[in-house]
């Protein structure tokens, strides 16, 4: 099996994953498939035998041909049945592997990286684009080379028996190998534009789902609907030209230059046997012959062209999975040792006037802030970049002395975690959704919802009660609740909040964050539109933001007695 279609170097270990660990049932299935090949060409020698039997009245040789024939259908059904079950298990193997390696190097990204591409083309490559590679690369691989054997072995056999016929068979299969390779090249254009235009209707899809509530508020079913049938149309119509041509390929190639090189050879077969050149049997031998001369010629450059096109395939998840892969670099300890140093940071989105203007801000080890500030000052944004979220700001971001550019995302992630306003859930139990998967002790996680105001929820429904698809059964405190009990089970030493407890009630939210805020040995960062006296006095130093840069900053009862834009902000609160 030929595997090395590929051009770019990162598609070799999507190829590579096909046989890891599964080689041997690749040479089995192979070994079966050459055992299968002859069963055709000793089938067709039956089927001259015994018209020549016929012919000349021999009994016995019929009676020996019969048994001949019982034994090799019994043997022909013995390699197949395990031909087959050995071929499939190679397969599911194979593409369980490339399905899996796929989705490592996906999670592999960082955070930046991964939302730089639209989810539905993530979405496109593991699903319709799999399902094209087996059928196109992995099945056809096979085949192909079972059909170039057939074919070979079929023109020797024609050859012992007569060179003339068999240099006739030549000349006629020009025909038909010239229409299925023209015709193939265009199929494999058709199958590529086929896959981008189901990545852009799944992603189409996925969006009108995720926004399905905005629609529905919004009475913009009939345009949700347009949108859904402009792309539908525009897959199927590609889909429509794609079979067009599997239907012009099959109805030229394999019925009109078929039948041509069929009749010609009969007829000049007979004309052969007439004059005893030849006799009926080898006749008929030849003629079940070129069926397995013209299937190849038919098949195979339609097979290879497919298979091209299915490793265009992998070469674009290799692309999907390599573009926007992020950064690499040094991996640091999970442990903050002395501070978190922004020097003159500025960050701007890709359009527009910068979110984050020369700000700079020492969080020392083990202290509190509070970050606070007006809608749209910036505070999120600071979030983010400390998370590794976005790039390309301006300034220093160092992590005890480290730059943040420098530091590998993963071991990044291993130091903080952020609660933020927008909590996913998956559609697994409570318990699942807070251990996100793994296993901790007991006590660890009895901890977490007791400190995230959980255990009344869990009290009632169970830490199995299944939170349905994206938290739907929960409300917007419970699941906020979940998001940050998983946080606290976590335990990484630097906890970025963002507006977490926005949809608890106050009661709630007061206990949740006065628990996080006295949690020991902790570095928190704390964005919140809460300002109350009770919890503003428990932090080391309150980070005011203005319009995207750091106007005041201090104690609680150093903001208040200067009197300004913190002084501010405070007392409209109080008042609302």
């Amino acid at each position: 099996m030929n595997r090395k279609p590929e051009k770019n170097p990162a598609a070799r270990a999507y190829f590579r994953a096909f046989y890891r660990g599964n080689r041997l049932r690749c040479a089995a299935a192979m070994l079966l498939l050459l055992l299968s090949v002859p069963q055709n060409l000793i089938g067709s020698w039956l089927l001259g035998e015994v018209v020549d039997v016929i012919t000349s009245g021999d009994v016995e040789w019929l009676k020996r041909t019969l048994l001949f024939t019982v034994v090799f259908v019994a043997a022909i059904f013995c390699v197949n049945t395990a031909m087959y079950r050995v071929k499939s298990t190679f397969i599911h193997k194979a593409l369980a592997q490339y399905k899996s390696l796929a989705f490592q190097n996906l999670s592999e990204k960082s955070i930046s990286a991964f939302s730089r591409e639209n989810t539905g083309r993530y979405i496109s490559v593991l699903t319709n684009d799999v399902n094209s590679v087996e059928e196109n690369y992995l099945r056809r691989s096979f085949q192909l080379v079972y059909f170039v054997l057939l074919f070979f072995g079929a023109l020797g056999m024609m050859f012992w028996y007569s060179p003339v016929l068999t240099a006739a068979t030549i000349c006629l299969s020009v025909l038909p190998l010239g229409a299925s390779l023209l015709m193939g090249r265009e199929l494999a254009v058709r199958e590529k534009a086929v896959s981008d235009k189901n990545e852009g209707f799944v992603s189409q899809l996925k969006d009108l789902l995720a926004g399905f509530s905005v629609i529905k508020s919004f009475k913009a079913e009939g345009e949700a609907r347009s949108l859904f049938d402009g792309a539908n149309r525009d897959v199927e119509e590609h889909k429509r030209r794609r079979y067009w041509w599997e239907c012009l390929l099959t109805a030229v190639s394999q019925n009109l230059c078929s039948e041509i090189l069929q009749f010609g050879i009969f007829f000049l077969g007979a004309f052969l046997a007439i004059r005893g050149d030849i006799t009926a049997g080898t006749v008929l031998i030849f003629v079940n012959l070129c069926n397995f001369v013209i299937q190849p010629i038919n098949v195979v450059p339609q097979y290879w062209a497919g298979r091209r096109a299915a490793a265009g395939l992998v070469e674009k998840l290799a692309r999907v999975t390599e573009e926007n892969a992020g950064r690499s670099g040094v991996a640091i300890e999970p442990v903050l040792r002395e501070a978190i140093d922004l020097q003159h940071v500025t960050f701007g989105y890709e359009s527009g006037a910068p979110v984050l203007r020369d700000v700079s801000l020492r969080l020392e080890a083990g202290k509190k802030y509070a970050l606070v500030g007006a809608s749209g000052s910036g505070k999120s944004t600071l979030l983010n970049l400390l998370m590794g979220a976005c790039d390309g700001y301006e300034g220093s971001i160092a992590i005890d002395g480290r730059e943040l550019r420098e530091v590998d995302p993963n071991s990044l992630y291993d130091l903080m975690s952020l609660i933020g306003q927008s909590v996913f859930l998956f559609d697994d139990t409570i318990r699942r959704n807070i251990t996100m998967f793994r296993d901790f002790p007991e006590e660890r996680v009895d901890e977490a919802v007791r400190r995230s105001g959980l255990d009344g929820l869990i009290a009632q429904r169970g830490e199995d009660y299944r939170c349905g698809e994206n938290g739907g059964g929960l409300s917007g405190g419970e699941r906020q609740r979940v998001s940050i009990a998983r946080c606290l089970l976590r335990g990484t030493p630097v906890l970025l909040l963002d507006e977490a407890t926005a949809s608890l009630d106050n009661q709630t939210a007061f206990a949740v964050t006065d628990a996080i805020l006295h949690l020991d040995g902790l570095t928190r960062l704390v964005v919140t539109h809460r300002l109350e006296e009770a919890l503003l006095e428990q932090y080391d130093e309150i980070v005011v933001l203005r319009s995207g840069a750091v106007c005041e900053r201090g104690r609680f009862e150093e903001l208040m007695e200067r009197k300004g834009y913190f002084y501010s902000l405070y007392n409209v609160s109080a008042a609302a």
